[in-house]
């Protein structure tokens, strides 16, 4: 029921936010110019990211956090307090559900963007766009997986030894940037892209703090997958969605393979 209403809330925001200019202010459509990065712009990218507080503020946090007990003395605070979920099993199915809220905001808000008049160029932009969301998403969960494959920190709860960064929090992060980018393609007031770019935020730092009430990980481990989540997903999207050389997109009929389509980029 909670996922069916905040899918339809998601819904009709795409339904008012599609109604704005047709055109980035530079003419162009959102996904145009989606391009392979040149190792300057990656690198400037980088720095950038880098430099964000939505990178290092967290990582900071975790660094006050490892010091002593403090780690640890805040996840059995959470645990016995339960101040926002009220148990653990509550915070468990809210994580789920908010962090798959942002999903759908990252997609819906890709589809508002400005992308021209609706037709063949409509649906080349946008998958262009899409491509380039989507390998940022999937690049800062593949980064997440690896790590916590090797710090092998034990959970909270003892379940297993993958704590150590949290997938849920890398996630979260990684889609709310993408809806604040997306966000700042779409024409409309400063007031209401504020408000939205916020919610994301908050619901990426819920989505975080109930991994810890849940008893799945420690404050440290959803501190650096929110900070990897942003990181990894900045570098990739700032980096590849507004350079000059286009991506070109092939497409391909493997008729040996029963009729497959296969997309190709130059990455």
């Amino acid at each position: 029921m909670a996922h069916c209403k905040l899918h339809s809330m998601l819904l009709v925001l795409l339904t008012t936010l599609a109604t704005g200019c047709s055109t980035l202010p530079n003419g162009q459509r959102w996904g145009e110019n989606a391009a392979f990065p040149s190792w300057d712009k990656l690198k400037s990218s980088a720095w950038k990211a880098a430099r964000d507080p939505h990178t290092w503020a967290p990582l900071a946090g975790a660094l006050v956090l490892s010091v002593g007990d403090l780690d640890e003395d805040l996840s059995d605070w959470a645990l016995r307090e339960q101040p926002l979920f009220g148990s653990e099993s509550s915070a468990d199915d809210a994580s789920d559900i908010m962090a798959d809220g942002l999903a759908v905001a990252a997609i819906v808000s890709a589809l508002a963007t400005p992308g021209g008049p609706g037709g063949t160029e409509w649906s080349s932009t946008k998958l262009k766009g899409m491509l380039v969301e989507i390998s940022a998403a999937l690049a800062a969960g593949g980064v997440t997986s690896v790590l916590k494959d090797n710090t092998g920190r034990t959970r909270p709860d003892d379940s297993d030894d993958r704590s150590m960064p949290s997938a849920h929090a890398s996630a979260a992060s990684s889609f709310a940037v993408l809806t604040s980018r997306n966000l700042d393609a779409i024409d409309m007031s400063p007031v209401p892209r504020k408000v939205l770019k916020y919610s994301a935020g908050t619901v990426a730092a819920a989505t975080a703090w109930a991994r810890v009430e849940s008893k799945d990980h420690y404050p440290t481990d959803v501190l650096a997958g929110a900070a990897l989540g942003y990181f990894i997903t900045a570098v990739f999207h700032d980096s590849m969605m507004g350079v000059d050389t286009p991506v070109r997109i092939g497409v391909d009929l493997d008729g040996n393979n029963g009729g497959m389509l296969t997309f190709h980029m130059p990455f």
